[in-house]
């Protein structure tokens, strides 16, 4: 049985979140430092450790790094307001629901079901018999890397109901570190944990839009997926040294080609 951590960045990955995380930035600053937000940093496949830190420098904000852990609680605490923005402005991009729910098919089982958190290795994976076609069988854990804290993950990935299939035990987020590639370190450990398998190397798959993306996979040993459905071009995405480049996640069986590492149905 061969084991994949298959994580998922968020925004422009999966959803397109309508700027609900630079609103949320703004009422932060607003409240801690009673002025209006100049403008955030950029926040393309960067944590929100390392974007904080940057937007206070760029506001004129002295030491913004003792700033740093009350504005990461306090964007986590509008997790409701979060919430409701991003039910009105968000959507799930197309082909992300299918994809995720395509790489359900191949999950742990738990208690003889297919829902997430418990492996049991024993149990067939749908379709994959491994027999004539020379085929590995597959068992996936899905999560994220995200640079979103915890908290504002959950809420965007449950307003356009794709948290279903995702073990967010099993990821990380941008509370925890500032450099993406330390994030994959810190997922693999808890999906280890959670599964009692090892997910390095190429047993763990990054997908996201971005170079920075495609740096932490690299940097890890890790494979790396890369959709251009961000700001970033499919040529661009190529040169940066991603394993694989898809225009986006709506055609599935090529997703599963991509992610898999070879053809599935």
């Amino acid at each position: 049985m061969r084991w994949l951590l298959v994580l998922w960045d968020i925004d422009f990955t999966l959803i397109n979140a309508g700027g609900v995380g630079t609103h949320l930035y703004r009422m932060v600053f607003r409240d801690m430092f009673g002025t209006e937000l100049p403008g955030a940093a950029d926040m393309a496949g960067r944590t929100d450790r390392a974007i904080v830190l940057d937007t206070l420098a760029r506001a004129g904000i002295p030491e913004p790094r003792q700033h740093l852990d009350q504005f990461l609680a306090r964007l986590a605490a509008l997790a409701p307001t979060g919430h409701e923005l991003a039910v009105q402005h968000s959507r799930a991009l197309p082909g992300a629901a299918a994809a995720l729910d395509a790489l359900a098919a191949l999950a742990p089982s738990r208690d003889g079901g297919r829902t997430i958190g418990g492996p049991r290795p024993e149990s067939p994976v749908p379709g994959r018999d491994g027999a004539g076609d020379g085929a590995t069988d597959v068992c996936v854990v899905q999560s994220v890397l995200t640079g979103n804290v915890r908290r504002m993950a959950e809420i965007k990935l449950g307003a356009v109901g794709l948290d279903v299939h995702l073990d967010l035990e099993a990821g990380a987020y941008g509370d925890s570190h500032e450099v993406r590639s330390d994030l994959v370190h810190l997922a693999r450990g808890n999906a280890a944990r959670r599964y009692g398998r090892s997910f390095a190397g190429p047993a763990t798959v990054l997908v996201g839009d971005t170079p920075l993306d495609v740096a932490a996979a690299r940097a890890t040993g890790a494979r790396a997926v890369a959709v251009a459905t961000g700001g970033t071009s499919a040529d661009k995405l190529a040169e940066s040294g991603a394993d694989a480049v898809l225009p986006d996640l709506t055609d599935t069986p090529s997703v599963l080609t991509a992610i898999l590492g070879g053809p599935y149905p």
